[in-house]
């Protein structure tokens, strides 16, 4: 009875201590992109709120909390009001299958690194990543408008067509851990991280994942200058801060999927392995940061083009490449 009451209770801490960090992680990150796209051009970013502006998450937040929430004269009111959590709530849950380190020993006891380690993994993991496309739905079509309901229909099509060549680039991955544990995939990459056996397949999970969770130059779902702002609107306050939590917590979710798919997650030298965990996954938030404020937005049929004609093809071509080399490895 006492070992099952300390399981409990270390899953509880690990469940707190998962929130937590993960929360933080998106608030903070909001506060790193403006930085770094004030640098980028040529500005400083906040930094009134706080020591080097390190309270400006906090400041937002409220700003958000005390803001008047309306609802539309027409709009589907308990869609309305519920939409805006599932897209935050999915992300959070996505990370209960990722693994940010080797067990830990605590009382005599391995607790290992992670709340779920699934052996369907990459499978979980991916479906609670596509949920989003129902809060991009119900939130656009819920709002009656038909603004906001023109950016969800772009969005439903533009993350429907990228989960084909985003699961596609992963499935030469899981062939050569021989697994879809995010563990199990980990621990493959003990020796030599899959992105050196798999550059291809890298670039096509990052150029996927940017169209995933419509970060420019593939935000057709919120552009401003032809749909005023997109699926979201109608949305103020804090339901309105909800949907970019959601986003900004697949930013990090997509860089601890990058690190574990690719980079060889906790493995590295000199580092505790968590250190080098959060590190890597630091990664790809930075590179989509820095990509927002480089390339222009593309069109609606190049967004479609870029994927039907190039990287579902080339995904393709990359499993049968990989299937045929391991085979001829024997």
């Amino acid at each position: 009875m006492t070992l099952v009451l300390a399981g409990w209770a270390v899953l509880l801490a690990k469940m707190v201590v998962l929130l937590a960090l993960v929360l933080a992680g998106a608030a903070y990150l909001v506060l790193v992109e403006r930085k770094l796209l004030g640098r980028l051009q040529q500005r400083f970013g906040p930094n009134r709120v706080g020591p080097f502006g390190l309270l400006q998450p906090l400041a937002d937040g409220v700003k958000a909390l005390l803001k008047e929430d309306l609802v539309p004269q027409g709009a589907d009111r308990f869609l309305f009001l519920v939409v805006p959590g599932l897209l935050p709530l999915a992300a959070i849950l996505a990370f209960a299958v990722v693994p940010f380190g080797s067990d830990l020993t605590f009382m005599g006891q391995k607790v290992p690194l992670v709340l779920a380690d699934l052996d369907v993994g990459l499978l979980f993991a991916l479906s609670l990543s596509s949920v989003g496309v129902y809060a991009l739905a119900l939130g656009g079509w819920a709002s009656n408008s038909k603004y906001s309901l023109l950016g969800a229909v772009r969005g439903i099509g533009q993350m429907i067509s990228y989960e084909l060549p985003l699961g596609l680039s992963l499935v030469p991955i899981v062939m050569l851990a021989g697994t879809m544990s995010l563990t199990g995939i980990v621990a493959a990459q003990a020796d030599l991280p899959f992105i050196v056996l798999q550059p291809a397949a890298f670039a096509l999970f990052f150029i996927s994942a940017l169209a995933e969770i419509k970060r420019v130059p593939f935000d057709l779902a919120e552009a401003e200058n032809e749909l005023q702002a997109g699926f979201h609107m109608e949305y103020s306050g804090m339901r309105f801060a909800l949907f970019f939590l959601g986003e900004y917590v697949n930013m990090i979710f997509l860089g601890a999927l990058a690190a574990v798919f690719f980079l060889g997650g906790w493995h590295g030298p000199w580092l505790p392995p968590m250190a080098w965990m959060l590190l890597k996954t630091a990664v790809m938030p930075v590179l989509l940061i820095w990509i927002r404020a480089t390339l222009p937005r593309l069109r609606p049929d190049q967004l479609m083009r870029l994927c039907w004609v190039w990287l579902a093809p080339l995904a393709l071509l990359n499993i049968v490449a990989t299937g045929a080399i391991m085979l001829l490895r024997g």
